[in-house]
């Protein structure tokens, strides 16, 4: 709970240098920036090599994909029986599958789980959520994004996978498996700048934070909402409760299950057009009920998944 509180501060803090209105619009872009090229590589260095494989940490890079299927199926379903345009349906099949692992879920898993956890958040994120996002993010954009002509080609969204600096960590860490350990310096300082993560991502994120509700989208808002933070979750625990897996990686898979809608997709789905309005709240509000959700999601996996 200590460390939940503290992850709320670093939340506030970035909503009050927004208030201060003393720094530049984008100083919340140059924070994610300063993650996705220092934090998250040096935290993938750190923490992905003293993994162990098995068949638990395969679940927790199959996962994702699974959650993308059901989402997608969901919101098909959804939006046929409530005649959604294509506007929409192309919003919520980005939004409503593709979760902010990374982002928020790193912090809330380290929050929640300790540093034990971060590891299987890592590949969770990196082999789940970033590569559904370069494809399935991208089919969905080919699809339903066609007037803004931004779905990316095969070379683009290959490009885009080898080029992602967390990317080109966890497979600089699967190259070097075998090598000797870094020397503890280079621990040291991989360490220093992983720790970097939380606070950076945090004060980001509530720095750019925006709840924008309009009449006009509070059934596919809530729509979304529901399947994202309560629906995806629920049938993610089923599942992993049905294979009779229970253990730390099982734990922090259903966990990121839970995260609310990626920012990233959100940028993509406003970029193609999809429903603006309705990407906006569903980022804004999803954080905002992620601070609810998440400790009840957290005590439900406890209660009925066993810790080996």
């Amino acid at each position: 709970m200590e460390n939940f509180i503290i992850t709320l501060a670093y939340l506030f803090l970035g909503m009050a240098l927004r208030l201060t209105r003393r720094l530049p619009d984008d100083f919340s872009n140059s924070l994610n920036l300063f993650v996705i090229y220092v934090s998250l590589p040096a935290l993938v260095l750190l923490k992905v090599p003293g993994m162990r494989l098995g068949r638990e940490l395969l679940l927790v890079a199959i996962l994702p994909w699974v959650m993308m299927a059901f989402g997608a199926v969901a919101v098909f379903l959804m939006s046929r029986i409530n005649r959604w345009n294509s506007q929409v349906t192309g919003c919520l099949l980005l939004m409503a599958c593709l979760g902010n692992t990374s982002f928020l879920g790193i912090p809330m898993v380290r929050a929640f789980f300790g540093e034990h956890g971060v590891s299987f958040a890592i590949i969770y994120d990196q082999l789940g959520s970033f590569l559904g996002l370069a494809t399935y993010g991208s089919l969905v954009l080919a699809i339903y994004g066609k007037e803004s002509k931004t779905a990316p080609g095969l070379h683009e969204i290959l490009m885009k996978i080898i080029t992602f600096p967390p990317f080109i960590a966890l497979i600089l860490v699967f190259c070097l498996k075998f090598m000797p350990p870094l020397p503890q310096v280079a621990h040291q300082v991989l360490s220093s700048l992983g720790a970097t993560l939380v606070p950076v991502v945090m004060i980001a994120v509530g720095y750019q934070l925006r709840l924008r509700l309009e009449p006009g989208t509070l059934g596919p808002l809530a729509s979304g909402l529901f399947l994202k933070l309560v629906a995806a979750p629920a049938f993610a625990l089923l599942m992993v409760r049905l294979l009779g897996m229970g253990g730390e990686p099982a734990r922090v898979a259903v966990f990121e299950a839970g995260m609310p809608p990626m920012v990233s997709a959100g940028a993509l789905a406003i970029l193609a057009n999809l429903s603006p309005r309705l990407t906006a709240a569903l980022v804004g509000a999803g954080i905002f009920l992620s601070f609810l959700t998440l400790p009840v999601l957290y005590r439900l996996i406890n209660l009925i998944l066993s810790v080996s």
